[in-house]
Formats: structure tokens, C-alpha cells, sequence
């Protein structure tokens, strides 16, 4: 196809380039890999009405010439400008605009009109924005650009006359490509600034449901107004965690008491009896408990997903991220991490700037993963009062919220660390696509707490499950002499006082050691740790009986309890964490300095917790 007019497809993602450069070359298609990288090469051969020949690029999706971020943003810039090798520069270039977003799609559609090339826009998807109420004027568009513009819809092969009649009206002899135009361009909030006007200016009307969006986009990404209400959000999600949460926790309590009733009743005193009474009801009963409130969790996420509200949440912590040296990029895989931090590791593909990557990695364990929840649910509720401390405002709902915040800015300040020090480097840019606001649909919702509610039993029924049973034969042998506490004889009993005189100065005694160990299997277990050696430690039968709670309430200082919740805030995640980090950086050196970092911060915070507690006399 050398010798032909070379016209490129660029725009950004989703403008619906690939379907445009499908519609004009059907089958007269060559797919390959541009030299040196694994960016996709498409071209293809159009004619003319007129039966002029072109070869027609679809370049990867763009969202800046001069600030690329991504092996696709590095080839089309190359392209465009002429500088890859073995790639001549376009004659002619078709900006493919998304109607329905027009103001983000400008943005870029500036910068590329800059440069002074040939150039006609495709104004694709019209119909999507007609659909949306939006009347567009594509007369005033191509006024205010400077070049052609012809609407078009490329899944349905509108328009391609006429835009192919645009094309074959340029003599590309005419115009010479302007290398310094680049440098001369205007900056990014300029751009934006005038993105905003011109899509003002080419939007003849609009429908009242794109107005309500517009307005509620002006205020949730406002600057200042958007983060107090995304903060007064999750302020209320945590509230809900608690209050909502308690009728289905007192059912759950109820029915494992009755199981364990059933079990002594019916049972001889035996082996099996304290196996299932001490060990699988004690242990995994005390986990499933807290299932009301991870579903309450999840429930409020998901409304925040389907809604869009979401990717908006994303937009306003770019600016935060920006402030410790990372992108927006970043908050999605951190978001998932409140989820559990396996996925959030993973999604950190998408970034790619490969020390922002890293970074994220690194922080990732320190988002409070759904599995931190019910340690933090049993302990507050043992030991902060259930008072109200302002109108709708529970102290045990505060304290959980200020438990997730200090996860989120000690992941910030680590973050921030990080890019001063091992990952030293010039922060990287975002730029996202905004989803419409919709109203969730019911049965997505449901189906998305079924999903979180079997993942959760799954670990109950396997992970935890298989470590309380070895607790709880470890705690159970060697048997205890007469007089003697079978805690002080028992294996783990052994292994924790071991442990003891290393986090006696930071206020723990030798169950909350004993707990630090199973938890690196999986954060819940600690639960059920405690509620095992409580059930074994306990020589009352009565006492065996009572909810995990009292048992902490009776036997925990309120200093100790915090500087337990303060080492589960930094504490390093499951081994599943460590060993998916391990994947993702290609060896042990990260995993080991997340290790490292992770213990060093828990074990210092939880000292601090516990030495201020004391000094003020809690």
C-alpha cells in the first residue's frame, strides 16, 4: 500500500475508532505489530466515491501527544509526529470525537488540531447523544476548530460518505507539518478551560435528565464540596456498618448458641463434644457472625459502582494521590483492596508508569481489607460504648470510620515516602472516562452480595476453618495436670508465652500473641483464635457460652485493646498477599521490604496506641 495518501485514525479510547476504521476497510484489513513493540499495527485500504485510494491507520486510543503514559499513547504520538522508524507520518489525520462526551474528547482534540495537519473530525455516535437529549451543532464545532466536521455513527455506517468526501478534499501538498507546534501548544487546563467552551458553544440544547447530570458533576466533582461529601459518604457507610448490622448479629449469636446447646445436650462429654463445641462453633461461629456487616459493606459499594458515583470517587482522590506523588490511576486497585488486597495487587496492571505500580503495590496491604472487619467489630464493640455522641452519630461507628481514615493516611504518607525515596520519580498523569449516572439495578445488586457472602463463608468453611481445628488441637494438648491451667500447658500456650515478652511493651498479653500468629493466614482468624482459647482457657461452662466479647471485655484494658486495633491497621495481610506481590514484582526483594516496613509501623503504632492510652489513664 505504499505510495497511497496515509490517513490516521486517533482520538481517545472509546471515541469508536475501531468501529469507524471497520465500517470504511469491511475486510481490506492487515493486522501486525509496529516495529520494536507490541502495540498493535491495523491497516487497512479505503476508496472514494471518487475512486481515490487511501491506506487508513487505526492508531491506539490517546489521550495526550505531548504527555503519553502508555506504550499505545508512545506509538501514536510517534506515528502522528513521523518519528517512528519505518512509519511515515499520516497525510491526512480523522479526529474521531465521541458526541456524547464531547467536552473530555476536546481536550485532546486541541492539541492534536495544533499541530496543523490535514485534519477532519469525525463527530461519531451522534445518535448516543441524541439519545441523551443533546442537540449538537456540528457547523459551530467546525468553526471553532478551524477543520472539517461530519457527523457520524460507525456501527451503523452513517456518514462515511461524506467524511470520506472531507478526506479526498485535502491536498496534502498544501500543508507541511509544524514540528514545533508541539512546544507552542497551549497547557492542560487551558485546554480544558476551552474544551468546556467550545462543547458550550456547539450544544444547541439539552434534555433535563443531561442537565440534572451536568449539575450533579459540577457539585460531586466540585474541589472543595466534592471530597467533604465523598468523606460524609463513607462517614455514613461506617455508621450503617454498626447500626444496621446489629438485629441480623444478635440472630446469627442466637442461632450459634443454640447450636452449641444442641451439641452439649445431646452429646456425652467427650472428645468430639469439645471439638465441636470449643473448636468449629467457637472458632468459625465467631467469624460468621460478622457476615451483616461485610454485606452492609459491600452493599454501599456496589450502589457507589452501579450509580457511577465510583469513578467520580476516583477523579476526586487524583488530586490527593497527586499530593504523594501518584495518580488516580492508582485509586482503583487501593479501592479494591478495601475488598481484600489479592485483586487490588492485581489491578495494578492497569498502571502503567512501573514505579507508580509498584508503589501501589507496596500501600496496597495498608487499605483496611474486608477480612480486618470483624477484628475490629469484636474489639469495638467489647470496649467503646455503644453511646451516641451527636445526633445519628454512634461512637462505635466514629471510632470505625477513624480506624479505616488512619489505613487510607498511613498508606499516603508511606506513599509519599516511597516516591522521595525507592521509587523516586516524576509522577505520572490521569485522565479518565466518566461513566452516566444510572440507577442500580436490583438484581445486579443482589447477585454481587451473594458473590461477597459465598467468598466470605468459603474462607470460613476452609481457611478458617483448618486453622481453628489446629488451634484448637494446640491448645487442647498436651493435657493439663490437676491444678494446672490447661492454656499454661497446651503447645500453644508454649509458643505464646514464647511470644509474650516481645509485645508486653506495647500492652499485649498471651492471647492477643497467640493471635498474631493464625492471623497471618487470614485476617478473621484472629477471631477466631481468641474464641477458641477463651473457650479452652475457661473452666466454667457458663462462661464458655458467652459472646467473644464479654470474654475480651472481661479480660482486655482499654489501652491493650486499642493498641490491638492500631497493630491491625499496619500489620502486613494474609500470606495470599505476600505471595501475589511476590508474582506481581518478579521475586522476594518487595515482598520482604513490604514485610519489613509493615511489622516495623504495626509494632510501632500499637506502642504508641498503648503508651499514650495509659499516660492519659483510659
Amino acid at each position: 500500500m505504499t505510495g497511497l495518501k496515509k490517513v490516521a485514525l486517533v482520538g481517545n479510547p472509546n471515541a469508536g475508532k475501531s468501529a469507524l476504521f471497520n465500517a470504511l476497510t469491511g475486510a481490506r484489513q492487515k493486522i501486525a505489530n509496529y516495529p520494536g513493540v507490541t502495540v498493535e499495527r491495523k491497516a487497512g485500504r479505503v476508496t472514494s466515491a471518487s475512486g481515490q485510494p487511501f491506506e487508513l491507520l487505526d492508531l491506539p486510543g490517546s489521550y495526550s501527544l505531548s504527555e503519553t503514559t502508555s506504550p499505545d499513547e508512545e506509538v501514536t504520538r510517534k506515528v502522528v509526529l513521523g518519528e517512528l522508524e519505518g512509519e511515515g507520518a499520516p497525510d491526512i489525520i480523522v479526529l474521531v470525537l465521541d458526541a456524547a462526551n464531547l467536552q473530555q474528547h476536546l481536550v485532546f482534540a486541541q492539541e492534536v488540531i495544533q499541530l496543523g495537519k490535514p485534519t477532519v473530525v469525525a463527530l461519531n455516535m451522534v445518535d448516543l447523544a441524541k439519545r441523551d437529549g443533546l442537540v449538537l451543532d456540528a457547523d459551530a464545532l467546525s468553526h471553532a476548530l478551524g477543520v472539517p466536521v461530519v457527523e457520524t455513527v460507525a456501527v451503523r455506517r452513517r456518514g462515511l460518505e461524506g467524511l470520506l468526501a472531507s478526506i479526498s478534499s485535502f491536498d496534502s501538498n498544501d500543508h507541511t507539518f509544524d514540528d514545533e507546534r508541539l512546544s507552542s501548544h497551549l497547557t492542560l487546563p487551558e485546554r480544558r478551560l476551552a474544551a468546556k467552551n467550545i462543547a458550550k458553544a456547539a450544544i444547541l440544547s439539552e434534555s433535563g435528565t443531561h442537565r440534572l447530570h451536568t449539575g450533579l458533576d459540577r457539585v460531586l466533582l466540585h474541589p472543595w464540596i466534592g471530597p467533604v461529601i465523598l468523606f460524609g459518604l463513607l462517614f455514613v457507610v461506617f455508621q450503617a456498618v454498626f447500626a444496621w448490622a446489629d438485629p441480623f448479629i444478635g440472630l446469627i449469636e442466637q442461632a450459634t448458641e443454640v447450636v452449641a446447646g444442641v451439641a452439649v445436650a445431646n452429646m456425652p462429654e467427650s472428645f468430639v463434644r469439645d471439638f465441636l463445641t470449643e473448636g468449629v462453633i467457637a472458632g468459625v461461629g465467631s467469624v460468621i457472625v460478622f457476615l451483616p456487616q461485610i454485606l452492609i459493606l459491600f452493599l454501599f459499594i456496589l450502589v457507589m459502582e452501579a450509580t457511577g458515583y465510583m469513578a467520580r470517587a476516583a477523579f476526586l482522590m487524583d488530586r490527593l494521590m497527586a499530593m504523594v506523588g501518584l495518580s488516580g490511576r492508582s485509586f482503583i486497585p487501593l479501592l479494591s483492596s478495601f475488598a481484600c488486597a489479592i485483586p487490588g495487587i492485581m489491578a495494578t496492571r492497569s498502571i502503567a508508569d512501573p514505579r507508580d505500580r509498584l508503589t501501589t503495590i507496596l500501600i496496597a496491604p495498608l487499605m483496611t481489607c474486608s477480612a480486618r472487619l470483624p477484628v475490629y467489630a469484636v474489639i469495638i464493640a467489647a470496649v467503646i460504648p455503644a453511646t451516641s455522641v451527636g445526633p445519628g452519630i454512634g461512637l462505635q461507628g466514629l471510632v470505625l470510620f477513624a480506624l479505616y481514615i488512619a489505613g487510607i493516611l498511613g498508606a499516603m504518607i508511606v506513599a509519599l515516602v516511597l516516591r522521595r525515596t525507592v521509587t523516586k520519580g516524576a509522577a505520572s498523569g490521569f485522565i479518565m472516562e466518566l461513566p452516566r449516572y444510572q440507577m442500580p439495578h436490583l438484581g445486579d445488586l443482589l447477585i454481587g452480595l451473594w458473590q461477597r457472602a459465598w467468598v466470605f463463608l468459603r474462607r470460613a468453611g476452609t481457611i478458617i476453618f483448618s486453622v481453628t481445628v489446629v488451634l484448637w488441637l494446640l491448645l487442647t494438648f498436651p493435657k493439663a495436670e490437676p491444678g494446672e491451667n490447661q492454656l499454661d500447658a497446651s503447645f500453644a500456650g508454649q509458643v505464646a508465652s514464647v511470644m509474650e515478652p516481645a509485645f508486653k511493651p506495647i500492652g499485649f498479653n498471651r492471647e492477643m500473641s497467640l493471635a498474631l500468629i493464625p492471623a497471618m493466614a487470614a485476617r478473621e482468624v484472629a477471631v477466631a483464635s481468641l474464641a477458641t482459647t477463651y473457650a479452652v482457657d475457661s473452666d466454667d461452662e457458663a462462661e464458655t457460652e458467652n459472646a467473644l466479647r464479654d470474654q475480651i471485655a472481661a479480660r482486655w484494658s482499654l489501652p491493650a485493646a486499642l493498641a490491638f486495633l492500631a497493630w491491625f491497621v499496619f500489620a502486613p495481610q494474609c500470606l495470599s498477599t505476600i505471595a501475589v506481590a511476590r508474582r506481581e514484582t518478579n521475586g522476594w526483594k518487595w515482598p520482604s521490604f513490604m514485610l519489613a516496613y509493615l511489622f516495623a509501623l504495626a509494632y510501632v503504632f500499637a506502642g504508641i496506641t498503648y503508651w499514650s492510652a495509659v499516660a492519659l489513664g483510659l
